[in-house]
């Protein structure tokens, strides 16, 4: 199938493959070149531990740090409240003030697509260690100013942008390091990270009450600091092919510039993942089921503060939320190998159904003892949700455009659930609490669920239709389109060192 569809692209590496399976002839030097690219880890065996270690502890520090930080922002928005304190209140108060947190979570999703371009073409270690900087750069400037406005770019926008690329070239450098005990790795990294949010609102709540909140940024910001050096063990150990690159260049060098914008554009914004019909529903579901996923972490806080008058003991609910989710993502990953096909998206589906359902039922705790037990499925439903999201996109579009179709699902679901939050508190500014606030968050995972729930239908529907039409030998053919012949991470300028 490839030598046949994939002959325009690389005809010599097809020949190559051809020849071989003849006789094993010697190739000649042209095939070989040609090959290098597009089959760059065919003949490469990942060292499967030795420095790899050390890159896990890095992308363990990276996840950890930088979600840690986003889910305690329940203790930031209300110190971010009490800071605003004196003068008359502000009615929308709440709205303004979970508008910084949204947008600092929406803009790691937001900027999903973008950084996958950046890892491809300069590399996991470049991308990683600017990323940190400029989340770095956020933290300790947001401690400079008391000005909600101004936070919006340095917490929201700088410190959001800053997690996004520090964040995705920490998943894609574990590739190269392991394959067979890859899942282990990134069981590691998954559970690693959540220590950070079972641990980091304690380590908040403690040091805010005594520092403040300007210097609970600048000892926020030192975390970055130490992702910035811990990025530099990001090395691609996989060498480039020089010379199908430079094939590459010259194909590019005869064509108009026009022509190569579009080679490019094509290249790097691969849509073609949209035209398959259970992609768009599945990326659909998931944008609206993730309308209310953050407000939990944004308003719980403030809530039970309010209901409860509990001010001593709220950052348990985070702790809560943390360990959880760290559960969830060791046991559904395991669960999920074990279910065949498309019926993985059942669990994203039970997921979104409790979660909406846990949402709804935070007003009708009568004792801060069963939020707690709310916030224990939250956060497995969390964990579920989010590690089986990967394995759901190779089964819809294949693994040749898997890394595009996960970057453009985070990209869709950056807007919803940066308006979740700031929707929250502007009905809490309105109303004067926080019930219609989380009855209404509760819908869109229900809602996002219940359109999931009808992809494995259609699946299977075009499953029988292609049998019909084509055969077996057809079924289900996804076009050959490299979404870059480097392995992501290790791009052609970045010299191996």
């Amino acid at each position: 199938s490839w030598g046949r569809r994939g002959g325009e692209e690389a005809p010599a590496g097809g020949g190559g493959r051809r020849r071989s399976r003849r006789g094993h002839a010697e190739e000649d030097g042209e095939a070989a070149g040609a090959r290098g690219l597009q089959g760059a880890g065919l003949g490469f065996q990942p060292p499967e531990g030795g420095f790899g270690w050390i890159v896990v502890f890095a992308a363990t520090w990276c996840n950890g740090s930088i979600f840690g930080i986003q889910n305690s922002f329940g203790i930031l928005y209300v110190m971010l409240q009490s800071d605003l304190g004196g003068g008359e209140k502000d009615p929308t108060l709440e709205f303004k003030t979970a508008l910084v947190g949204a947008l600092a979570m929406g803009m790691i999703f937001f900027c999903s697509p973008i950084v996958s371009i950046f890892t491809d073409r300069i590399g996991c270690r470049t991308t990683a260690a600017s990323g940190a900087a400029i989340a770095f750069i956020g933290l300790l400037s947001s401690s400079f100013t008391k000005s909600l406005e101004v936070r919006y770019f340095t917490y929201g926008i700088l410190f959001g942008c800053g997690s996004s690329f520090a964040f995705q070239p920490s998943l894609v450098i574990l590739g190269h390091y392991f394959k067979r005990r890859l899942g282990l790795a990134n069981g590691i990294v998954a559970g690693g990270s959540c220590l950070f949010s079972m641990s980091l609102p304690f380590f908040l709540k403690t040091i805010g009450s005594t520092i403040g909140l300007a210097h609970t940024f600048q000892v926020l910001s030192a975390f970055m600091f130490i992702q910035i050096l811990l990025s530099l063990t990001f090395r691609p150990i996989l060498p480039p092919s020089c010379d199908s690159h430079h094939d590459r260049q010259d194909k590019l060098a005869s064509r108009n510039m026009k022509q190569q914008c579009g080679s490019q554009m094509r290249k790097y914004f691969n849509m073609r993942v949209f035209r398959r019909q259970t992609y768009r529903i599945w990326a659909f579901g998931i944008a609206t089921a993730v309308l209310g996923y953050f407000v939990p972490y944004v308003h719980l806080i403030k809530y039970v503060e309010e209901e409860f008058k509990e001010n001593k003991k709220e950052w348990i609910l985070l702790v809560c939320l943390g360990a959880t989710s760290g559960l969830g993502r060791l046991v559904s990953g395991r669960i999920g190998d074990c279910i065949p096909g498309l019926k993985k998206i059942f669990l994203q589906v039970a997921s979104f159904m409790l979660l909406g359902l846990m949402c709804m039922m935070i007003p009708q705790c009568q004792a801060f003892e069963g939020v707690i037990v709310v916030c224990l499925f939250l956060g497995l439903c969390d964990g579920f949700f989010i590690t089986i999201m990967a394995p759901i996109a190779f089964e819809l579009v294949g693994p040749m455009q898997a890394s595009q179709a996960i970057g453009y699902l985070l990209g869709l679901m950056a807007i919803p659930m940066t308006a979740g939050p700031p929707i929250a508190g502007y009905l809490h500014d309105y109303f004067g609490n926080y019930y219609l606030a989380f009855y209404l968050a509760g819908v869109p995972p229900i809602i996002g669920g219940l359109v999931l729930s009808v992809v494995p239908l259609i699946h299977q529907r075009m499953l029988k239709k292609q049998q019909m039409d084509s055969g077996k030998d057809k079924m289900l053919v996804s076009e050959t389109v490299m979404n870059g012949e480097l392995l992501p991470g290790c791009p052609a300028t970045e010299a191996h060192v």
